[in-house]
């Protein structure tokens, strides 16, 4: 296969879509639509040529969360301006751009309908189903804005800054600076912003804080993989009839296809790539195309910086050299690929994960352990918390969390705790990195965005500032009410709260889950009640160390060095050993004799320790429960 199958479009010719033989139309994973012709052109978005001075409200970002709170803008009646820098010529940039064609859903329990609808549900119901051709998705975009007769668009921007002045002693964002295309230099005045950047860009310009990637658990050096989504060609009815039949008939109830999306092909994982410190790939989802190809969301690249261009410059050339061996590689596992070719790859890297705002609101791992619902909700999630790996090394395959029912995500995520006059929107707004592995989904973000766009407006009509409506119940129950009567589903049937939170050692979950040390998968069963080991103890404190570097600031190698790998593994956890790892990693001096002591003055309680119930073999749950015990005396609790 040749590299110039895998140059990369920056134009709309990438999306122009020619129909050739017969046309399908797709049902989606669960919801079936009403079957329509495909369209075969992306349709031309009119931009405004000369832009007012003033607008009520700027969204910057074309991404799906822009496009939302820019309709959301205008159906509140006020003159919105949509702008972009990222050289789009087309809405719907993660999707359009970046090419991921299946949604990740917020479903309710039953499995069938999902949170939030709104603009979302509008958007949705244009398009083919769960998995969407992008060009479909693209004019869905473009006719809600279309729609919209008091949005002015603008895309092509070569920078775009905020405009940033102190009022009644508040860093306040009032409009932004922009040079065109052509060198135009542009000032826009605005009583308010919305950053639907991927990264929050214009929030972090002006001064808002943000952490980065993991920091919040110790870790600002890695972030989820970055990927590629590419494309297949070839892919004719029958070719998908033989990926349906080969997904379907695995016992693997993970693996699956139907109409429109398919995901499995795990073996995928076991490819060995020329690269291996840079890129692999792990199982596929796929998702159709209406012109008979198929797009490939599978391939993981490491070490990625988004900010830097020669970076994802590099990751677009790892791609390039090794995808063509991983389709041959695959087409030589899977006979029914055996007819598929190689074609472009998607013209921007599908990002996870950067700068996550300090908000008004944090979203915390204790909120979707506990399914919490906020006094000043705007938005609901459901998705699995799944968090993509951070390292090449073949034990890092990600992790799911947990499997939340439901959880709330508050107004004052969207609130920069230290900037006013501006809303952060979409994956970049006030989530800790764990949640943020569920509330990063689009559907959210465009609820999110709706919500931000309304919010706007009420703050203008009543007098008050982004943050001072966010820190009133009587202004966000008004503007709850409106999301609801605009199309918004904000009083969900409640859901039943998860055995563990009963749990004599629930205390010391919410510390382990926080932490990234304790995961359940889709079961939501964190195994308190299993037996622990040595080796499984030194693990849990490294986690704990990695997050509270100035608690547990020693190794604990030591722990196990008279033990087997068999002993360090199969062995019970006894206290005694317990408090050995423990008192290592806050004293470096620590015996086997003196442990028990260190531990009781670094905080570990009495009370918790008589609740063992076999000191000769602890489980996950009384780990935990000591873990959370050193950091209450540290000042530290998960609530």
């Amino acid at each position: 296969m040749k590299d110039r199958k895998l140059a990369v479009g920056l134009s709309v010719g990438l999306l122009l879509i020619i129909i050739a033989g017969l046309f399908y139309v797709g049902l989606g994973k669960d919801k079936g639509k009403e079957i329509k012709e495909p369209v075969t052109e992306v349709k031309e978005l009119p931009q405004t040529e000369v832009l007012s001075e003033t607008y009520d409200v700027i969204v910057v970002g074309t991404d799906p969360e822009g496009v939302a709170a820019a309709v959301s803008a205008s159906r509140n009646g006020m003159k919105t301006l949509l702008i972009d820098g990222k050289g789009r010529e087309v809405l719907g940039g993660l999707f359009t751009q970046g090419w991921l064609n299946s949604l990740d859903m917020n479903r309710m329990p039953d499995g069938k309908d999902y949170y939030n609808k709104g603009i979302f549900k509008e958007w949705f119901d244009k398009i083919e189903g769960d998995s969407f051709d992008i060009t479909t998705a693209a004019n869905a975009f473009h006719e809600l804005v279309a729609n919209e007769k008091n949005i002015d668009v603008k895309l092509g921007m070569k920078e775009i800054k905020p405009v940033v002045e102190t009022v009644n002693g508040a860093v306040t964002v009032k409009g932004i600076k922009a040079i065109a295309a052509d060198g135009t230099e542009l000032s826009i005045e605005a009583p308010a912003l919305i950053d639907a950047t991927q990264d929050g860009d214009i929030a972090a310009e002006a001064g808002a804080e943000f952490t980065f990637g993991r920091e919040d658990i110790g870790d600002d050096k890695l972030l989820m993989a970055v990927t590629p989504v590419y494309k297949l060609t070839g892919v004719t009815q029958k070719v998908w009839n033989g990926i349906k039949k080969t997904l379907n008939g695995d016992d693997d109830p993970g693996t699956g296809a139907n109409e429109q999306s398919g995901w499995g092909y795990k073996e995928m994982w076991d490819y060995e790539p020329t690269n291996p410190e840079r890129i692999r790939t792990r199982g596929l989802n796929l998702g159709r195309q209406n012109d008979e190809s198929i797009l490939i969301n599978a391939v993981q690249i490491f070490g990625v910086d988004p900010f830097d261009k020669a970076s994802i410059d590099e990751a677009y050339e790892i791609a390039r050299k090794e995808i063509p061996l991983m389709v041959e590689h695959m087409k030589s596992l899977y006979p029914e690929l055996e007819p598929v070719e190689l074609g472009e790859l998607a013209p921007e890297l599908y990002v996870r994960e950067t700068r996550h705002l300090v908000g008004e609101y944090r979203l915390s791992m204790v909120d979707l352990l506990e399914q919490r619902r906020h006094w000043d909700d705007i938005a609901f999630g459901s998705y699995p918390v799944d968090i993509q790996s951070t390292s090449s090394a073949k034990t890092d395959r990600g992790a799911v969390v947990m499997a939340p029912k439901q959880y709330g995500v508050p107004f004052g995520t969207l609130v920069p705790k230290t900037l006013d006059g501006l809303l952060v929107v979409g994956r970049a707004a006030s989530f800790d990195t764990l949640p943020h592995g569920s509330a990063r989904v689009v559907p959210l973000g465009m609820a999110t965005a709706q919500a931000a766009g309304a919010a706007v407006k009420l703050s203008q009509e009543e007098g008050v500032s982004l943050r001072e409506l966010s820190a009133s119940e009587t202004l966000i129950a008004e503007l709850q009410k409106r999301l609801t009567d605009q199309g918004m589903d904000l009083n969900p049937p409640a859901v039943p709260m998860f055995d563990y939170m009963s749990h004599p050692a629930y205390e010391g979950l919410k510390a382990a889950a926080s932490m990234g040390i304790a995961q359940s998968g889709y079961t939501n069963d964190f195994q308190l009640d299993a037996e622990s080991n040595p080796r499984r103890m030194q693990y849990n404190v490294n986690g704990a160390a990695k997050a509270h570097k100035t608690i547990f600031p020693n190794p604990v190698t030591k722990s196990t060095e008279d033990m087997s790998d068999e002993e360090a593994t199969k062995s019970p956890l006894t206290l005694q050993q317990a408090a050995y790892t423990l008192a290592l990693s806050m004293n470096a001096e620590a015996t086997p004799e003196t442990a028990l002591d260190i531990l009781k003055a670094g905080g570990v309680k009495d009370d918790t320790i008589a609740a063992f119930k076999n000191q000769e073999s602890l489980t996950n749950g009384d780990v935990y429960m000591m873990l959370k015990d050193i950091l209450a005396k540290n000042g530290i609790s998960y609530n």
